[in-house]
């Protein structure tokens, strides 16, 4: 990052005022170190040298989409980690982040002039495989590319967890919460589709960044019967009778917090052993129904009912998914994370503790020195949209030895 110059002072002045920001080595590597657990995160969880076709349809991975190989107009189509490296490497790419269920399409049908390196053998289509204007780098609502040239309004994008597409924070319908209060988004389509989280959002949602209103003014307050389309999604249990204690009591359950950590993934409920059905209960209760997206906070999932009306109606929903804690993005980064991270300790802090004062100074300028070429260097695969590499890094550091070692040929040495 490049400092501002000091009000009143020109650039390249030697002003007494023009003092340049003070950063400590500890400080710069404590930021890379941030940076590079974020990488971890993300891609920690792919594999960036086999492509991943031959796992079938992945639970969740970084995706990419390739624009030089399927423009708009033609197919979409997704690729992995590693085929992004290998056989796209100098192509326009779309960072997906990741997608859930996907099979890598590189090379297949949809790529005329492409063969797979990595595996060539493919079929033609994975027809499991779901689409949207992601593959052709438009998000949100308004179809816009990210980031937007065009557009000077800052933005923060929430992906929803259903569809999986992006979202500018000011087209959900409402103000989201700050961004550590909550974990997940659904957006305002997908909670149309999926209107029964209305009756979890009242006991376990987030609430928006508006201005309390009355519920009329807010939205529609769904009466207590239940609607000839609930009745056919929840099948109703002849002969059980709740009370108000037991209601009570399932209330408090939605509204106590969990102690999970959310880094390790329980298994996936197939059916539960509970009578009861957790979302009939909600629904034989008022609640408000909006025309907005909502905002869940970390471990909702687990509170979902898992009865076995419940899970035929994901089913037909297509939102299986919900009921496991494993699908979240979340979990696919602490995965990655600990999948990548060692008990090690850091090579460069212990050489610099071994060092006296003026060996540190002369490491730091060196490492100065590093960053800075190597920053101008990389810059230039950022302007042009390409992937960086192995052979682009060594040659980076062949030409960054070469020019260290004529700057060590052209000093003078003295000896007294």
């Amino acid at each position: 990052m490049e400092a501002a110059a000091p009000e009143g002072a020109e650039p390249g002045s030697g002003g007494s005022g023009a003092e340049e920001p003070v950063v400590s080595l500890a400080e710069v590597l404590a930021e890379n170190e941030e940076l590079e657990k974020e990488a971890r995160a993300v891609l920690g969880g792919s594999d960036h040298e086999r492509c991943s076709y031959s796992q079938g349809a992945v639970k969740r991975q970084a995706l990419y989409a390739c624009s030089t190989c399927t423009p708009p107009g033609a197919e979409p189509a997704g690729i992995c980690l590693a085929c992004s490296y290998e056989c796209h490497g100098t192509h326009r790419l779309f960072e997906l982040y990741t997608k859930r269920n996907f099979r890598c399409d590189c090379g297949n049908s949809k790529f005329k002039n492409l063969q797979c390196k990595l595996l060539p053998e493919k079929g033609k289509v994975n027809s499991g495989n779901k689409y949207n204007d992601n593959f052709y780098g438009l998000y949100c609502t308004c179809k816009r590319p990210y980031p937007d040239p065009e557009d000077e309004i800052p933005d923060e994008m929430i992906q929803c967890i259903v569809c999986e597409d992006w979202f500018h924070g000011r087209h959900l319908g409402a103000v989201p919460p700050e961004s550590g209060d909550f974990h997940e988004m659904v957006c305002q389509a997908c909670m149309k589709r999926c209107h029964f989280l209305w009756a979890y959002a009242s006991q376990l949602a987030v609430p928006p960044l508006t201005k309390a209103s009355s519920l009329e003014d807010e939205g529609i307050v769904l009466k207590v019967e239940e609607s000839e389309e609930q009745k056919k999604e929840i099948k109703k249990e002849s002969g059980v009778e709740h009370h108000d204690t037991k209601e009570e009591k399932q209330l408090e359950q939605f509204s106590e917090p969990s102690t999970s950590s959310g880094s390790a993934c329980p298994e996936v409920v197939t059916k539960s052993e509970e009578p009861i059905c957790k979302l009939k209960e909600l629904q034989s209760k008022p609640f408000v129904k909006k025309d907005t997206a909502t905002f869940w906070p970390s471990n909702w999932r687990s509170k979902l009912c898992t009865c076995e009306d419940c899970l035929k109606m994901y089913s037909e929903l297509e939102v299986q998914f919900l009921t496991d804690e494993c699908d979240t993005v979340l979990a696919y980064e602490n995965k990655g994370t600990s999948d990548q991270e060692t008990e090690r300790r850091d090579p460069l802090m212990d050489t610099l503790n071994s060092m006296n004062r003026v060996q540190q100074v002369e490491l730091i300028c060196e490492y100065n020195d590093l960053k800075t070429e190597l920053t101008d260097y990389l810059r230039r695969f950022a302007d042009e949209g390409t992937v960086v590499k192995r052979e682009d890094i060594q040659h980076f550091f062949e030409e960054f030895q070469s020019r260290k070692r004529q700057r060590t040929n052209r000093m003078q040495y003295y000896c007294s």
